[in-house]
């Protein structure tokens, strides 16, 4: 069984994309310069849906309310040339072959092809979601789109900015320039229920605006995509490559999540398919607007489900709740006084059900914020007032996709943290080596290009030294030109490496 992406990157090989292709994202922001100190978000519609037994006769008109604010999104990318063999024939890795077979359109090429530029087209969908042309889409549907463009259903087109991405999340936003569009009005999704019928619509395959409907099949899943922050909608409506990015909406024709991703054995809908929910898609769009990037509690703690062998171990009456497998040292968890074998069963006065549960609620929180943590320890519950500080690995060396006249930055693409205990542990590092470790790198700079990888530590840059994150960034901030010398440490020794962006964009 895979979990598939559901945009299309290429028409020709749209099911091949889309029955195989599992997800893989780095987990770097990339955005544009902030353009707004805010967004006017409409606010959400608490009015509860009806959930009478009793059909419904036709969802024409929910579908003429909330059909114009459901766009398509083309996408152009530049890609690597393929491999070719002796005879001059591109060589056709599994994923092809499997959809193809040995027939694959255009197995000839001259033998000068890979030489030829190439771009590949991606279609999938968004949402307006303001009047004045914010759009969320999936961060897999524009991540390394050179050009974005936006067809609404009236014939308009526009060329569409990409605001920001957050891969941890898979959500983008997007934003076109015009005014008074058809917004998609949102519900609260933490009130969704299973059983609730949904509409899901997109552009599947290419082919236009589709809409199919089924009901809300499970709420917070977590663990099939492999992201950071998941908490996705389950459905059963159909859902089929290029839907990416496009709307679940509840029977009164208000958002409840973005599609994004489905479970499929042949890369077409088998009615397993997920949305993120419009709570956490909010938050993200908030901060990718006002900041650039998203920003995310912390608080230091590994934490892990209580299963029921586990709450008999620990005296629980029941599995709710998150058990504390290690605290971070120097983090705000252990200044605080949390142990290994503590079990949170609140967090900022709210219940928390799972491990799950509490790590987005940590996420939401803002740095700097101090919340109550109740927790359960040796059958006693206590309360602990816990400093929330920012996730580290957020800070990046590039503050855009692309250089501009506005952008006299380097290292674009590449995200940095703080060598500490946490980072050294993730990585694998001495507890001597000095410098920033590398978190994230977009694989299509000019970093990637020079063997910058995740987890390498960078000692110097342009041969002055760096210990901190923020060192790093003032660094790359104030560079004289686009090339720079870093000294990097991998696998027990060190090296130098030029990485040169005066080509880039």
């Amino acid at each position: 069984m895979k979990i598939a992406l559901i945009n299309v990157p290429d028409r020709m090989a749209s099911m091949a994309l889309g029955g195989v292709l599992a997800l893989a994202v780095s987990a770097i922001a990339f955005t544009q310069k902030p353009k707004a100190d805010s967004i006017a978000i409409p606010p959400v519609d608490e009015t509860p849906i009806t959930r009478e037994l009793g059909g419904h006769a036709s969802f024409a008109p929910v579908v003429k309310k909330v059909a114009p604010g459901v766009v398509k999104v083309f996408t152009s990318t530049k890609t690597h040339p393929a491999s070719f063999n002796e005879e001059g024939a591109p060589e056709m890795n599994d994923l092809f072959r499997r959809f193809f077979g040995d027939q694959f359109p255009g197995a000839r090429q001259p033998r000068h092809a890979p030489d030829m530029p190439r771009h590949q087209q991606g279609i999938g969908s968004g949402v307006i979601v303001t009047k004045d042309g914010y759009i969320l889409t999936n961060n897999h549907v524009v991540d390394g789109a050179e050009e974005v463009k936006v067809a609404l259903q009236d014939g308009r087109e526009f060329t569409a900015k990409v605001i920001g991405r957050d891969p941890k999340s898979d959500v983008a936003v997007i934003k076109v320039e015009a005014k008074d569009l058809p917004a998609v009005a949102m519900a609260d999704s933490d009130k969704v229920e299973v059983g609730d019928v949904v509409l899901a619509i997109g552009n599947p395959f290419g082919i236009g605006q589709t809409v199919t409907t089924g009901i809300v099949s499970a709420t917070g899943r977590a663990g099939t995509l492999g992201l950071d922050y998941e908490d996705f909608i389950q459905t059963d409506a159909a859902i089929n490559p290029g839907n990416s990015g496009g709307a679940l909406v509840d029977a009164n024709g208000r958002l409840i999540g973005i599609n994004t991703a489905i479970l499929s054995r042949s890369g077409g809908n088998q009615g397993i398919g997920f949305a993120i929910p419009t709570k956490l898609a909010r938050d993200v769009m908030d901060n990718l607007v006002k900041d650039g990037h998203v920003t995310r509690g912390y608080v230091g703690v590994m934490i892990q489900d209580v299963s029921p062998a586990l709450a008999k171990e620990f005296s629980l009456k029941d599995g709710k709740g998150a058990l504390v497998s290690d605290v971070t040292a120097k983090s705000p968890a252990e200044k605080a006084g949390l142990k290994s074998g503590d079990v949170i069963i609140e967090f900022n006065e709210k219940k928390v059900s799972d491990s799950r549960h509490l790590k987005l609620e940590v996420a939401r929180t803002k740095p700097g914020e101090t919340v109550s943590v109740k927790i359960l320890r040796d059958g006693a519950t206590k309360t602990l007032d816990v400093t929330v500080k920012e996730l580290p690995g957020t800070e990046q060396l590039a503050k855009s996709d692309k250089p501009s006249a506005e952008d006299e930055g380097t290292l674009n693409g590449v995200g940095v943290s703080d060598l500490d205990n946490r980072a050294r542990q993730q990585f694998d590092l001495p507890p001597a080596l000095k410098g920033v470790v590398v978190t994230q790198v977009d694989p299509n700079s000019a970093s990637a290009e020079a063997g910058l990888k995740p987890g390498d530590v960078i000692q110097e840059i342009n041969r002055k030294p760096v210990k901190t994150a923020e060192e790093a960034v003032k660094l790359t901030e104030s560079a004289t030109d686009k090339t720079t010398l870093l000294r990097v440490w991998r696998e027990g020794g060190s090296h130098f490496v030029v990485v040169d962006e005066s080509k880039a964009g």
